[in-house]
């Protein structure tokens, strides 16, 4: 059996596959409102209670598991993995000073020159957790943590390693890194993938798992969506995307030439001899939940006529700042005009999420990357017909939904298949 775990925004999932891919099991967890000091507890707890839903059968015939969690979420802890400070989360963007001083040495095109990337966030922590008493020793991805709990391993995968400011021509740290942080208290690096080492066996004994249980290399949620969504006997062919419709909104796009444009939030990440490219918008699920309960949203939805758009030009961000297709910090949400109609209101912002999703394609396309020839979807939006139809029109390319909208099926594969996912890589 093999096992896939999924952080994401709003809680966390995981499945069980047997070896042809079947699914033998899933569980899931909310995570509800938590406040900064109980986000670190309650991912280690979440991860515990998971794990235990799986029937101990299943879990004492683990032959292998990986984590994926949000990119650039990130915790300072020691070297006992005990957290020191809150986790910055993905969307934290008070890192400002410390990006600025990245894209000074990196460029301003890097992905890691952003307030809200992995490596400015390890810098902020590095200023400000390193002055109490408990000195952090470890800068870690959120799956980077959850898999150090389980391996005992500080180790992450290129993919969440990105941010970071991951070299992916030599799989290292590149020296401009050394000279902003030390090093030593980064992860090492390997594939996504990649065999960490067996499962830790006092931990392996605390949670029923098989001692013999491999520990691989995790990736980002979005990824793992990719992983997820696309035909198990079918690999993906360049110009393939798929866009994650849930709290936020995520595009990946696999492509022939890498693309990194960091004015835009567009970055790629390595995925064997071709790219995945694409960005993360703030705006998604989250904007929708703030103005529509679950039940609203369906009953509204099937009075929007989608084949006619709405005139109202809005940008439903949740709060201010966005991260793609503008990379912008101060970039304030636009959501007036406001009709008397509810269900007017929903549809112009469907309508505004569908043209950032269409907006962010185009920029792609125009920035050299693989031009869109397919969109699969995943997420909860995936399952709204009129936000379909509304996209469809937009995208102007065949839009189909997942066949497996779970990112914890793409980690189950990860832990199944391992770095032979990626074209041209053979596993380790």
């Amino acid at each position: 059996m093999y096992l896939g775990i999924d952080f994401g925004t709003s809680g966390a999932r995981a499945c069980v596959i047997a070896p042809n891919g079947e699914i033998e099991d899933m569980a899931r967890i909310d995570f509800g409102r938590l406040a900064d000091f109980e986000i670190a507890p309650a991912w280690r707890d979440t991860l515990f209670s998971l794990i235990a839903q799986i029937p101990l059968g299943m879990r004492k015939r683990l032959a292998a598991l990986a984590i994926d969690g949000t990119s650039a979420s990130v915790l300072a802890c020691d070297e006992a993995f005990i957290p020191v400070h809150p986790p910055l989360l993905y969307n934290d963007a008070r890192a400002i000073e410390q990006a600025a001083l990245i894209r000074q040495i990196a460029g301003s095109q890097h992905a890691a020159g952003a307030a809200t990337s992995g490596l400015a966030k390890a810098l902020w922590l590095n200023r400000y957790a390193g002055q109490s008493a408990l000195m952090p020793r470890r800068y870690l991805n959120q799956a980077d943590w959850l898999s150090a709990l389980l391996s005992g391993q500080a180790v992450s995968d290129y993919h969440n390693a990105l941010k970071m400011g991951v070299d992916l021509a030599t799989g290292a740290w590149p020296d401009w890194v050394a000279c902003l942080i030390d090093i030593h208290a980064l992860p090492t690096l390997v594939k996504p993938g990649q065999g960490i080492g067996l499962i830790d066996r006092p931990r392996g004994r605390e949670l029923g798992i098989n001692p013999d249980c491999l520990i691989r290399a995790g990736t980002t949620d979005s990824i793992a969506a990719f992983l997820a969504a696309g035909d198990a006997g079918q690999p993906p062919q360049p110009g393939d995307a798929v866009t994650s419709l849930g709290s936020t909104l995520v595009l990946k796009l696999l492509s022939e030439k890498r693309v990194d444009a960091g004015e835009y939030g567009i970055y790629s990440h390595w995925f064997g001899q071709q790219w995945l490219a694409g960005g993360a918008s703030n705006a998604g699920g989250s904007v929708l939940r703030q103005h529509f309960d679950a039940t609203e949203l369906i009953a509204l939805s099937r009075e929007i006529n989608p084949d006619h758009p709405s005139s109202l030009d809005y940008y439903p961000l949740p709060v201010k700042g966005e991260r793609f297709p503008y990379n912008d910090p101060e970039r304030a949400p636009c959501l007036e005009p406001r009709p008397d109609s509810r269900v007017e209101f929903l549809h112009a912002m469907l309508q505004g999420l569908a043209k950032i999703e269409a907006l962010g394609y185009a920029k792609l396309a125009e920035l050299g990357a693989t031009p869109l020839r397919n969109v699969v979807s995943a997420g909860g939006g995936a399952k709204n017909p009129a936000y379909s139809r509304i996209r469809a029109r937009l995208l102007q390319v065949p839009e189909s939904q997942a066949r497996q909208d779970e990112a914890c099926y793409g980690s189950a594969r990860l832990a199944r298949h391992g770095s032979t996912l990626f074209p041209g890589e053979h596993d380790a």
